[in-house]
């Protein structure tokens, strides 16, 4: 029988964790994993940002044992909150054998997810961690853990001290670069690019419409900041399906594509975010780029 230990991580307490507390996790988390007698670690989080948090990890740790986060989504003082079974539910995995090479995994209400695929998709519903189009990767029944499958298209990116003048530039964001979110909407102009440039942005990720389209005034923006070297990536506010450069016209996928935008598949905004910025790391070109995202 493994021995359980809780282990404290002595991390300034937020709202809501960014890039230096992510930074800061990744190398707790990597020490722990390191320990022989640690079979899994297991990290309680708050919902709204947790799938960031555990696509960070699942990037950047290179362990074949099991990370898992959970939550609740009822305040612990309801009777019936459901934050004590996630808890357990997510120890079921952790002691899985199942459960190793599986990367970081999301356990909320009997279901297992994967970092890349999972998304928080209502506000309280005990039910709210879906999966997307790949679907869960197994549930948690009161006897047993099963995995359906394994999760694709997962991605290892180490996490690198950078240049000093990189450090000092984004100090507040630890040793990653500052990469903005910008949303299209309609009738939106070039307010919030000009904004996240002029902030030192190295990246911005587009929330675009549909397949990846954005209108005219957009399309200007994005194409003057590729010429300015900052690197832009092509997101959907759509939950489902991949972007594509499709249509023609200016402020449309293709015509975004022509002009050097990366286009980030079915990644949201948020987790596109993440990827870029920790791609950043190295001065890669758009074709290396683009390759990260398929």
């Amino acid at each position: 029988m493994p021995e359980w230990r809780w282990i404290t991580f002595p991390i300034r307490r937020r709202w809501v964790l960014g890039p230096t507390e992510w930074v800061a996790l990744h190398q707790r988390v990597s020490q722990a994993l390191d320990r022989p007698e640690v079979a899994a670690v297991i990290l309680s989080h708050g919902t709204d940002t947790m799938e960031e948090t555990a696509y960070f990890l699942d990037l950047t740790l290179g362990s074949s044992k099991p990370v898992i986060l959970f939550g609740a989504q009822r305040n612990a003082s309801e009777k019936d909150s459901d934050g004590p079974r996630n808890l357990l539910n997510a120890v079921r995995v952790g002691v899985s054998d199942d459960a190793r090479d599986k990367g970081v995994m999301i356990v909320m209400n009997h279901q297992i997810s994967a970092a890349r695929d999972v998304t928080k998709t209502h506000t309280t519903d005990i039910n709210s961690f879906q999966s997307g189009n790949n679907g869960f990767l197994g549930r948690v029944d009161d006897d047993q853990v099963m995995f359906d499958r394994s999760p694709a298209r997962r991605r290892h990116i180490a996490l690198q001290a950078g240049r000093q003048a990189d450090r000092q530039a984004n100090r507040k964001k630890g040793s990653l670069c500052r990469v903005d979110i910008v949303a299209m909407y309609g009738g939106a102009d070039d307010l919030m690019m000009q904004a996240a440039i002029n902030a030192g942005a190295k990246g911005i990720v587009i929330q675009a419409l549909g397949a990846g389209n954005v209108n005219s005034t957009l399309f200007v923006a994005i194409r003057e900041a590729i010429e300015a070297g900052v690197k832009v990536v092509i997101a959907s506010r759509v939950p489902k399906g991949r972007v594509q450069p499709i249509y023609g016209y200016q402020g449309g996928g293709q015509s975004l594509a022509e002009i050097g935008a990366v286009f980030a598949d079915d990644l949201s905004p948020q987790k596109a975010r993440i990827l870029l910025m920790l791609a950043l790391q190295e001065d890669l070109d758009r074709v290396s780029l683009q390759h990260l995202f398929k």
